[in-house]
């Protein structure tokens, strides 16, 4: 069993930089080529009639699946298929209104190259993304994305590294150059995002996580001071909305006004709220999106409770913690 080698720091570190260097460096290199030939394979996906279907092995069979995940996620619909598999049967998941992504930084892969003619043959389209525009898969291609660079970052020269970063990153640069053209809002990116934190903050409304009805504490601006606390403690807001006779907001009564209203006000049963609530509370309509009230709450001076009005009306209220419970926040 061999001895555990320690670690050289400045070793460590400069090799750690160099990668880094070595990778900025090919993507800064792919950037300047970019040319028509990117053009037409964003118009050829962004035309397809039937899906995206990506391939690769070894390590551009990651990136590929990374890169088919990512088409599928922004409006492209797309997956991806090992092409050992794809001889053996999964040929038939493709069809001939798809467009076929093949990866290979040699562009000489055995697996890839013996799909080429089947599918050409029932007529999908092939976009080759490979670091060698004279390999056979690179001809084979109705369309050829370079993403050749000049050196691995792996110190023995062996291990994909420059280019596989190369491949993310121009796969990437395909996969937003299509959401662009395709129009893909943030509405529907959440729609396709719908069980993650990402998806509840771009879909949840206010008025999906509002208290309404009989929960809005509320009072009008003839109540007493008494009137308002009461209110106040049987809705366990540590607030309550003042509301003309038509439900408009008048303003809000807070712990804070009642701290200070109990230092300057001798009896409560006299006392009217309207004297003492705070005017032009923040509000927000219900349609709204729920994380925008976060941005409000958190807007000096902070506060924890947030007002929904509709047409002029208060329809609802929204406290932080109802944003935590919806996992908002």
């Amino acid at each position: 069993m061999l001895a555990p080698r320690t670690v050289d720091a400045k070793r460590a570190l400069a090799l750690a930089r160099n990668v880094l260097a070595t990778e900025a460096n090919a993507i800064a290199s792919l950037a300047q080529r970019l040319s028509d030939p990117f053009v037409h394979a964003v118009e050829l996906l962004l035309h397809c009639r039937g899906r995206v279907v990506v391939s690769g092995i070894g390590k551009s069979g990651h990136v590929a699946r990374k890169l088919a995940a990512t088409l599928a996620s922004t409006g492209t619909p797309a997956f991806f298929v090992h092409p050992a598999e794809a001889g053996h049967g999964d040929l038939g998941m493709i069809a001939a209104d798809d467009v076929v992504v093949m990866l290979s930084n040699s562009g000489e892969t055995d697996e890839l190259l013996l799909l080429t003619p089947h599918l050409k043959r029932q007529g999908a389209k092939l976009v080759a993304l490979t670091g060698n525009e004279q390999s056979a898969l690179a001809r084979a291609a109705d369309v050829h994305l370079d993403a050749s660079v000049d050196a691995e970052a792996c110190p023995l020269g062996l291990a994909p590294t420059a280019s596989t970063t190369a491949a993310l990153a121009l796969g990437d640069a395909l996969a937003l150059a299509i959401l662009d053209a395709r129009g893909f809002s943030v509405e529907d990116f959440a729609r396709s995002h719908p069980g993650g934190a990402l998806g509840r903050r771009l879909l949840t409304r206010v008025r999906d996580v509002m208290r309404d009805g009989d929960a809005i504490p509320r009072v009008l601006p003839t109540a007493t001071l008494a009137e308002a606390i009461v209110e106040m403690s049987s809705k366990g807001l540590g607030m309550t909305a003042v509301v003309d006779a038509t439900g408009g907001v008048a303003g809000v009564f807070t712990d804070g006004d009642l701290r200070r209203a109990l230092a300057r006000v001798d009896d409560a049963k006299r006392a009217h709220v309207a004297e003492l609530m705070t005017t032009g509370p923040r509000t927000i309509a219900p349609d709204r999106l729920a994380a925008e009230c976060i941005v409000l709450m958190e807007t000096p001076p902070k506060i924890t409770t947030l007002l929904v009005v509709d047409d002029g009306a208060l329809v609802g209220v929204v406290q932080m913690h109802d944003l935590f419970h919806a996992r908002v926040i």
